[in-house]
This record gives structure tokens, sequence and C-alpha cells, in this order.
């Protein structure tokens, strides 16, 4: 049995974000959010499929604008995710994207306008139930904040996320989660525990303006895994400066090395020394790619030599091990086959496949 890393789970209320629970003992949700123009239809429908396609659980796409909003309706009806509008500023765009039929807000409600102007946002969302996440970003911190604490800091977020919730607590609405982004890791981490001492709420993480695809995967792997092995988070988005697919990958890569979701093929691979047998790092990135579109959980290792091989080859499903003049093919930890260089990669992806199509034929048999 492998060690236990992360704390018991924070008891959180639930939300439903369409037929997704966020918080309580729901899995916890991966998301992104969409890049091309929401009125360009056919691209922003083509985008938010292949996040489908990737694994997302939810969708979030932003409405600055009157023909933003006026897409919404077009855009709902071809896609199957849930849908989270993205607000800034205009309660007339919110009250727009809950016309349309989205799913959930992301707004605050110190910022679209006096208070009428909210409070008909929040009865139009009470009567969709329709759940809001009040985004409180370091970068954008109400004024007087920047003023009473100087600069941005872990107290002024909080300070400023409780001041969002009481406004809508006092409408007699709750259903809410809550972000504290920061470039900044060490805020946001402490910004997010602070928090959550005083709120039961569902937490969104994220460090937000990351990054690159590396540099950004590792930053939001530090912050994210930090609080997530506190037991803190809910739903998770990686923000990186790449395609949003790989927002999707990066964050279920995230929460399976710290088993808290199990979705994929698991590489587990050695980073190759002059013992290797075989080129690891090719064969590791040809299976990567061959492998992307499963979605069954499977641990697959790939060692290059029999000094760890067969012992990580043991604890997984499927295990291939470095030899000469041919390597051996273990299934669930016992021998089974010896393979050639020129075979193994054909050999491992036909393998996985048979199984996944054993996994799926058990599934429907269950029902």
């Amino acid at each position: 049995m492998r060690d236990v890393i992360v704390s018991s789970r924070r008891r959180t209320r639930a939300i439903a974000v369409g037929d997704v629970i966020v918080g309580g003992d729901a899995p916890i949700a991966v998301q992104s959010m969409t890049n091309t123009r929401t009125t360009d239809i056919d691209a922003t429908v083509a985008q938010v499929n292949r996040l489908d396609e990737a694994g997302a659980d939810i969708v979030r796409i932003s409405v600055p604008d009157p023909e933003s909003a006026a897409a919404m309706p077009e855009i709902l009806r071809q896609v199957a995710l849930p849908v989270i509008a993205d607000i800034h500023f205009s309660y007339k765009m919110a009250l727009a994207a809950l016309e349309a039929g989205v799913h959930g807000l992301r707004l605050n409600p110190g910022n679209i306008g006096s208070r009428d102007r909210v409070e008909r946002v929040v009865a139009a969302a009470r009567e969709r139930r329709v759940s809001i996440r009040i985004g409180v970003n370091a970068g954008s911190l109400e004024k007087d904040l920047n003023e009473k604490y100087g600069e941005p800091c872990a107290d002024a977020m909080v300070e400023s996320a409780l001041r969002h919730i009481r406004i809508l607590e006092d409408m007699d609405f709750s259903d809410i989660k809550v972000s504290l982004k920061a470039s900044n890791i060490p805020m946001t981490v402490a910004a997010y525990r602070k928090l959550a001492q005083q709120v039961d709420y569902p937490f969104h993480l994220g460090i937000t303006e990351s990054g690159s695809r590396f540099g950004g995967t590792v930053k939001s792997s530090v912050g994210l895994g930090l609080l997530l092995a506190d037991g803190i988070g809910d739903t998770i988005r990686v923000s990186l400066a790449a395609e949003p697919e790989e927002e999707i990958r990066v964050g279920f890569e995230i929460l399976k090395s710290l088993g808290l979701r199990h979705r994929g093929v698991n590489l587990i691979a050695c980073p190759s020394c002059a013992r290797q047998k075989f080129n690891v790092i090719e064969t590791v990135n040809k299976l990567e790619e061959r492998l992307a579109h499963i979605h069954e959980s499977l641990d697959v290792a790939v060692i290059g030599c029999v000094v760890n091989g067969p012992g990580e080859a043991r604890e997984a499903d499927l295990g291939v091990t470095g030899g000469y003049p041919v390597h051996m093919l273990y299934r669930d930890g016992e021998k089974a086959e010896r393979l050639r260089s020129e075979a193994m990669i054909d050999a491992i992806v036909e393998e996985v496949e048979r199984r996944v199509e054993k996994i799926r034929a058990d599934k429907d048999a269950d029902r």
C-alpha cells in the first residue's frame, strides 16, 4: 500500500455547476478557460469540445460584451460541458449570461455596481439555481485594501474575499465558491490557508498568470500541491500560456500524483542513465502521445535497466525493464514475455488497449 501524504479533505458545503458537484465529498473537478473570441462560435465550440475530450469537468468562457453574450445560447446548445460565464464589472453581462443558460458565474459582487444591481443578478442566479464564484486576484484588489496593507498580501486577499462573501450572504445566497489567486505562490498558499479557517465554502484553486507550459506547470504543481496536500481545494485550474487542453492534462497529473484523481495512464519512468538498455526518454514520449486518448486508470512502468525495474514493474499494471538483447514485459507484477526494442512500444500500446476494452466491457456488464 502506498503511503498517504494528503491530509483529511477540508469539509465544505457542496454546490452544483450544472451536473458537476463541487465541494463536499465530490471528486476534485478540473477545469480550464477558452481563449478564443467568444463571438467566434465555431472556434469556441470546437475548443470546448476538445477540452471535453481531454477530460475537463467544467469550462469557463469570458462574456465581456453584448456580442459575446449574444453568442452564448448557441455555444451552450452545442457543448456538453457545464459552462461558467466569466464576468467583470457589468451586471448586464451577468444577467445576459444567466438568460442564455450558463451553469455558473465568476464575478465579484462588489465590482458590478450598486446593491440593487447585485440583487438583480443574485435573484436571477437563485431562480436558475446557478452558483457564483467569487474570484479574488492579487493584481486587482480594491483600492482601499491596497492602501490599508501597502501592497497585495494574503491578509488583503482574505479581507477582499470576506467582503464579497458578506454581500452575497446578506442577500441570503450561499451557492458560493471562492478563489484567491496570485502569481506569488507563498502569498496564494497563505491566503487559502487563512480563509479555510473562516468559511466552509468550496475553494477553486489556481496560481494565476503562472507562465509558460514549462514554468507554469512547475509553479502550479508546487502551489496547488501544497494546498491539496493540506486537504484544501475542491476544483482546480492550471493557468498556462499554452493551449487550454494542456491545463487539463497538467491538472490531472497533479491530482494523480497525490492520489486524488485517477484518470488516464500513469507513466512511471526512470530518468535514464548509462545503464539503460533502450532509449527511455524517447520511449516515454512516444507512449505518452499514443496513450493520450486513454481515460481509464492504469499504471505503466518504463524502466531502462534491472536495478529498479523489476520492483517498479511488480507494482504496476504493466511494466517493462531493459535487458540485453531483449527486454522483459511484466503483467500485473509477473514476468510475461520478452520484447525487442523495435516491438516494445507497439506491444505496450496494444496491451493497454486490450485492458481498457476489458475494463469497459466489465462496466457495461455491470449496468
